[in-house]
């Protein structure tokens, strides 16, 4: 009996030390963004103590270049913001508001609306811009209270132009769908909780359509990305250029 659990032991140890933590957040990616040009809408939802407090409307266009997405979102609601714009391009943010008709730098990890930061509704592979290391094997609970079998990938960013520094990420072990995400400052300190749910089939893949993004101090303080209308469009390459955001209209 004791040689058998021996046995167990180095076999789980073994298959544990097979995973590739990177290839899992190359497959994770995968699962969160299509590999072509496309657009969707996003609403994103900011609660205080379960009311609803605030909420905008975006369009994003989002189009892959090597390995990265360039991204235009466009502000639809509330009216006050409608027309403004926000261009990625490389790793430049810009932001352009057609009042001043002028277009400034800004940074991802500047607040958009509740916790959502804007780097979080930009387009992003999370392989290119972290290196992830395999942290162990837990069942946790998902954004629908179910539990998952995961492994837990700790990442490390690579760059300082990246909205957070470091992140813990829970990808469900069979499906390799991402689960559970803690995002943390520099100095460790915890920023937010996000749970990515409600999985549709999107785009050829089964896709999260909500994040729920929970504040690190306050857990009563919460906002929910909801994504819709998910479509393969032609993102054209002039749209992706700070110079022409003041004559861009949406077709």
């Amino acid at each position: 009996m004791k040689l058998l659990f021996v046995m167990s032991l180095l076999l789980s140890s073994a298959s544990f030390a097979a995973v590739d933590a990177q290839a899992l957040l190359v497959a994770s990616d995968a699962i969160r963004n299509p590999d072509k040009s496309f657009g969707l809408n996003s609403t994103l939802i900011e609660y205080r103590k379960g009311k609803e407090s605030d909420r905008n409307t975006l369009a994003i266009y989002s189009r892959p270049d090597n390995g990265r997405f360039r991204n235009l979102i466009r502000f639809v609601a509330p009216i006050r913001d409608a027309g403004k714009l926000l261009l990625k391009d490389g790793n430049d943010l810009w932001f352009y508001d057609p009042a001043s008709k002028a277009s400034v730098r800004i940074s991802p990890q500047q607040r958009l609306l509740g916790q959502a930061a804007n780097g979080d509704v930009l387009t992003v592979n999370l392989a290119l811009d972290y290196r992830a290391v395999l942290s162990g094997e837990e069942e946790i609970q998902d954004g629908e209270r179910k539990k998952r079998a995961c492994y837990k990938l700790t990442l490390k960013a690579v760059s300082p132009d990246v909205t957070y520094h470091g992140i813990e990420l829970w990808i469900d072990s069979s499906s390799k769908q991402p689960v559970k995400s803690l995002f943390y400052t520099e100095s460790g300190r915890l920023l937010k909780t996000a749970y990515f749910r409600h999985y549709q089939t999107l785009l050829g893949a089964e896709r999260p359509s909500e994040t729920v993004i929970i504040d690190g101090l306050d857990p009563t303080w919460v906002t929910v990305i909801k994504n819709s209308d998910y479509a393969w469009r032609d993102v054209p390459e002039s749209w992706l250029q700070r110079d022409y955001l003041p004559r861009f209209k949406p077709e």
